[in-house]
Order: structure tokens, then C-alpha cells, then sequence
């Protein structure tokens, strides 16, 4: 009996192993049910890498950041373009008045041992007399034969031909500001020194010639731009408008850096207020033409809201994907704000080097002066002053001007300040305003700190640095807005560039990289 109760246990284990092994060799065998069930069981484990899905998903999260941090760096830029463009309107016209008062009542006083014009009025009365010749020779320029010689043309040569304008434009704007300075540098330079200029009547005809050239380049960009909003079937303007996402193949696979990506930015903000200027010119054109219907002006919006969001679109998917590709930090936008904000306390010191319009010239590529001609050129034939009650109301009009420039300017100032404050930078600016005073004397300057208790910085010689009014902003600042932002992006000041933004101006604007 225990024999046989062995045996069967024997059996019972080879059994069991056939049983085994036979199993085996069926799931070692190919077959497409197994294959499907293993494929709809199949499981797997994102945990195990980690590190690379973090990476993704704050991509993700940075290309959901781009468009709120550029249209604020946008906003931004905007109105600085517009503080420059309506200083050619409001306080310069004020600036040459005051020139010109000081020239004719300082002999009168008996004041010969002082200098008859500074420097910054010498400028002033050019830049006057550069807009008055402009406009006077801008009245020999018929824009009705402009508008109908280039409606006349095909779609496909009117493109070719806007596209010219576009480089043209850019090439223009580069050069155009040397000439500016050059003129300015040659009427101011110190008659001390050795001078190695043509003298300033040479630079003062490039200067004009220059500044009508660009304006009539504008025009012909601006009649484009018309033709192709009372074009009957819109092929013009669609053409026009896919122009602007052709500009995102040509920009968004190539190598970036943060220099490269803020001079970028610094010519699509000028890019933008360009656009809008011309848009206003084409709507009173257009509104001339229809004796100020405004039923008219109801057909036009459209149009004109259609360029606006096109423009925006391609901004935005064109910053995107470039911080995408380059791996580039939402964050790197406010640097690029704080740097502008730089260059807009720096002009309001008392040696400032330069005029806050010519600063934004330099920094963006924006020469405010051809524009304003044109503009000026296009209200005074599409509006007709009569009579008294019409010359009050450009008087009006003129204060209402000189009240928004004002008030934007002092927005703009309390704003730079504050970015200014949280990019830490006020030790740059002190160092800046101080770089005369210290190279002369050979003495070196302490690190300088805003506090309240510190009072306002001196030099050596007991000379107040900077101004008051943008000093006592900077200190009324709150120190929590600070901690806040340095909460929020504590790498933010470990991240320098290889080339201080400060540096990186539009003779940058044609490099693919800047090192």
C-alpha cells in the first residue's frame, strides 16, 4: 500500500513538471492572441524617467507663460514708443520756442562770456529745423498719383514690391540714426578739440535728405497699405498677411541666444507701433475720401482688427517656439523690460548723454522723425482749418496732446523705477552717471545703495548725483514688492548672459548671434 500511495505521488510530480513544461513551450510560441492580450495588458512606469517629463511639462508651462510676459514687455515698449513719437509733437516744438528765445534776448542782456546755446538746444533747433524742411518739401509729393500709380500694378508685383519696402525700411532705420548722431555730435563737439568732421552744413544736408527719403519710403508703404484695404476681392491683404507667418520660418529655426531674443523683441515692438501709425494714416485717408462718412469707418475696422490679431499671432507663435527650441525662460522678459526701464531713468539724470527719444532710436531702431513728418503731412490734407472756432479746436486738441504725453511719461517713469528697483540695477546707474566725474578726479567710487537712510549719493566733491524725482520714487518703492519678486523667480539673478543687455542695441538687428 505505501508503495503504491509512493508511486502515485511520483506520477503526480512528473505530472505536474510535463505540465509545467508543456505550458512553457505554448506561451514561448508566436500567437497573435497572445500578442493582442499582451499589448492591451502591457504596463509601464513614467517614474523611471523622471527628470525628462518634468522637463516637458515646464515646457509646456513656459510656452503657456509666453504670451503674457511678451505682450507685457509689448505694452510696455509701446508707450515708450509713443512717449518719443509725441515728444516730436508736444515738448519739442516748446524746446525750439525756448531756443530760439534764448538766442534773441541773450545778446540783448549783455551776457557775452556765457555760451549762447547747450548742446541739448544746439539739437533741439536741428531736429526743428529738419522737420520744418522736411514738411515743406514733402508738400511737392503728391500722394493721390502715389496711390493711383500703385494701384495700377499686379497683386504679385505689389508684394514684391511691400516686401522691398520692409527691408528697406529696416536698412533705413540703421542708418538713419548715424546720420542723426553724427549731425548732433558734429553741431556740439567742443571747438577745443581736433576735429576730423566735414563740418555741419554737410551733415545737416545728409541729415534732411535722409529724413525725406524715409518719409517717402513710408509713404509708399502706407499707400500699399491702402491699396490692399480698397482692393474689391482682399487678395492684396491676405498675401500682405501671410507675409507676417513667412516671418516665423525664417526666425524660428535658428540658434538663439537672450541677446539675440531681446534685440528681436525690440524691433517687433517697433514693428507693431509702425503698423498702428500706418493704419491710423490709411483710416484718415480712407476717411477723406468718404467726407468723414463714419459709415465708412465701420467698413475699414475689420480690416484693420484683422491686421492687428495677425500681427499678435505671429508674435506670440514666433516667441514661443523660439524659447521652445532654445530653452529659454519666460522669465528672461522682464530682464528685457527692466532694461528699457534702464534707459528711460538714465535719460532723466542731469548729465544724461542723450535725449530719451534718441535712446529708444538707438535701442529699437525707432526714428520718430520721418514718421511725424509723414503724419503731419496726411493730417494737414485731410484736415481743413477755417475759421476761428476750428483754430481753437487744434489748440485744444494740441493741449490734449501735451496732457497725455505728460502723463504718460510719468506713468512710465513710476513703472521703470520699479522694475529698475527689482532688477536690482540702481548700482548701474550710478556707476554710469558717475563715470565722468570719477575719471577726471581718479578717485573710485564706493558701492552705492538707495535707502532712506542713506540719503543721496555724492561725489567727492559734495556734487548731488542723479535727480530728485526719480531718487524719492525709487525709495518710496515697497520693499515687499521686491521680496515677492525674488520669491517668485529666485534663478532669475544667477541667469547673466555672456553680453549685458545694456549693450545690445539695433546695430545688432541683422546678427544671428551676439556673443
Amino acid at each position: 500500500m505505501a508503495d503504491q500511495i509512493q508511486n502515485s505521488a511520483k506520477y503526480d510530480i512528473f505530472y505536474t513538471a510535463a505540465k509545467k513544461r508543456e505550458t512553457l513551450e505554448m506561451k514561448s510560441y508566436p500567437s497573435l492572441t497572445r500578442f493582442i492580450c499582451a499589448e492591451l495588458t502591457r504596463g509601464y512606469f513614467l517614474e523611471h524617467n523622471e527628470a525628462k517629463y518634468t522637463e516637458r511639462r515646464e515646457r509646456v508651462y513656459t510656452c503657456m507663460r509666453i504670451p503674457k510676459e511678451l505682450e507685457k514687455l509689448m505694452l510696455f515698449g509701446f508707450f515708450l514708443c509713443v512717449d518719443a513719437f509725441l515728444y516730436v509733437f508736444t515738448l519739442l516744438p516748446l524746446r525750439v520756442l525756448l531756443a530760439l528765445l534764448r538766442v534773441l534776448t541773450l545778446p540783448c542782456c549783455g551776457f557775452s562770456g556765457s555760451r549762447l546755446l547747450q548742446p541739448a538746444q544746439v539739437c533741439d533747433m536741428l531736429k526743428g529745423l529738419i522737420l520744418l524742411l522736411c514738411f515743406s518739401m514733402m508738400h511737392y509729393v503728391d500722394y493721390s498719383m502715389m496711390y493711383h500709380l500703385i494701384r495700377g500694378q499686379s497683386v504679385i508685383k505689389l508684394y514684391i514690391i511691400y516686401n522691398m519696402l520692409e527691408v528697406a525700411d529696416r536698412l533705413f532705420s540703421s542708418f538713419g540714426q548715424d546720420i542723426l548722431d553724427a549731425l548732433y555730435w558734429t553741431a556740439t563737439e567742443p571747438k577745443e578739440r581736433k576735429r576730423d568732421s566735414i563740418g555741419v552744413i554737410p551733415h545737416f544736408l545728409m541729415a534732411v535728405l535722409y529724413v525725406f527719403l524715409h518719409s517717402i519710403l513710408i509713404m509708399v508703404q502706407a499707400s500699399t497699405l491702402n491699396v490692399a484695404f480698397n482692393s474689391h476681392n482682399k487678395s492684396l491683404l491676405t498675401i500682405m498677411m501671410s507675409n507676417n507667418f513667412v516671418e516665423i520660418k525664417g526666425s524660428v529655426f535658428k540658434k538663439f541666444e537672450k541677446n539675440n531674443l531681446f534685440q528681436m523683441s525690440n524691433s517687433d515692438i517697433k514693428e507693431r507701433f509702425t503698423s498702428y501709425v500706418l493704419l491710423l494714416i490709411v483710416c484718415l485717408r480712407n476717411m477723406e475720401q468718404f467726407s468723414w462718412n463714419t459709415d465708412h469707418l465701420l467698413v475699414l475696422l475689420p480690416d484693420v482688427f484683422i491686421v492687428i490679431v495677425s500681427e499678435i499671432a505671429v508674435d506670440t507663435i514666433k516667441h514661443a517656439f523660439i524659447t521652445k527650441f532654445n530653452d529659454i525662460p519666460a522669465d528672461v522678459y522682464s530682464e528685457y523690460r527692466a532694461s528699457l526701464a534702464f534707459d528711460l531713468v538714465s535719460s532723466r539724470q542731469k548729465n544724461a548723454y542723450t535725449d530719451y527719444s534718441d535712446s529708444v532710436a538707438r535701442r529699437m531702431g525707432f526714428i520718430p522723425l520721418p514718421l511725424a513728418v509723414l503724419l503731419i503731412r496726411v493730417l494737414l490734407s485731410s484736415v481743413k482749418v477755417q475759421g476761428a472756432l476750428s483754430y481753437t479746436c487744434v489748440f485744444l486738441f494740441y493741449l490734449g496732446l501735451v496732457t497725455l504725453k505728460v502723463l504718460n511719461s510719468i506713468v512710465l517713469l513710476g513703472k521703470s523705477c520699479v522694475y529698475v528697483k527689482r532688477a536690482n540695477m540702481e548700482d548701474k546707474l550710478f556707476e554710469k552717471s558717475s563715470t565722468p566725474s570719477s575719471s577726471s578726479n581718479k578717485t573710485p567710487n564706493k558701492r552705492l545703495c538707495l535707502s532712506a537712510g542713506l540719503g543721496t549719493p555724492r561725489d567727492p566733491e559734495g556734487r548731488v548725483w542723479g535727480q530728485e524725482v526719480w531718487t524719492s520714487l525709487l525709495r518710496l518703492l515697497p520693499l515687499e514688492e521686491e521680496e515677492e519678486q525674488a520669491a517668485e523667480d529666485p534663478d532669475t539673478k544667477h541667469r547673466t548672459p555672456k553680453k549685458d543687455l545694456l549693450e545690445i542695441d539695433r546695430f545688432t538687428i541683422c546678427g544671428n548671434r551676439i556673443d
